[in-house]
C-alpha cells in the first residue's frame, strides 16, 4: 500500500494492476492533456487520502497503447477502478475531487 501514484508502463501492467489483492485506480494522462493537468493533484490527494485502501497508479497513454487499446481509453484523463483484476468503473473526462471520492467510498466499501 502506499501514500504516493506509481507511474506504470505496459510491461508493469499485469503485476501492478491484475494481480494486485486490493483495488487499484489507474489513471490514464497525456504530457499534452490540459485537463490531466487539473487532475494530477486530485490524485496525489487521493494517494494519500486511500493509500491504506486503495493503490493509485497513472499510465501516459503514447507510450503505452497496448493497455489503452485493452481497456478502451478513448479520451483523456481517463479513469479505470480495477478489483481482482476485472474493471468495476471507468470514467473518462476530468471530474471533481468530490465525485471520484462518492466513486470510490462506494466500491470501496463493498470491496473490503
Amino acid at each position: 500500500m502506499s501514500n504516493t501514484v506509481l507511474s506504470i508502463t505496459d510491461v508493469e501492467f499485469p503485476a501492478e494492476v491484475l494481480t494486485a489483492t486490493q483495488p487499484v485506480l489507474v489513471y490514464f494522462w497525456a504530457s499534452w492533456c490540459g485537463p490531466c493537468r487539473l487532475m494530477s493533484p486530485i490524485m496525489d490527494s487521493l494517494a494519500a487520502q486511500y493509500g491504506d485502501r486503495l493503490k493509485i497508479v497513472k499510465m501516459e497513454i503514447d507510450p503505452n497503447p497496448e493497455s489503452v487499446a485493452k481497456y478502451q481509453v478513448e479520451g483523456v484523463p481517463a479513469l479505470r477502478l480495477f478489483h481482482a483484476g476485472e474493471v468495476l468503473e471507468a470514467s473518462e473526462g476530468a471530474i471533481s475531487k468530490q465525485k471520484l471520492e462518492n466513486l470510490l467510498n462506494t466500491h470501496l466499501s463493498s470491496a473490503a
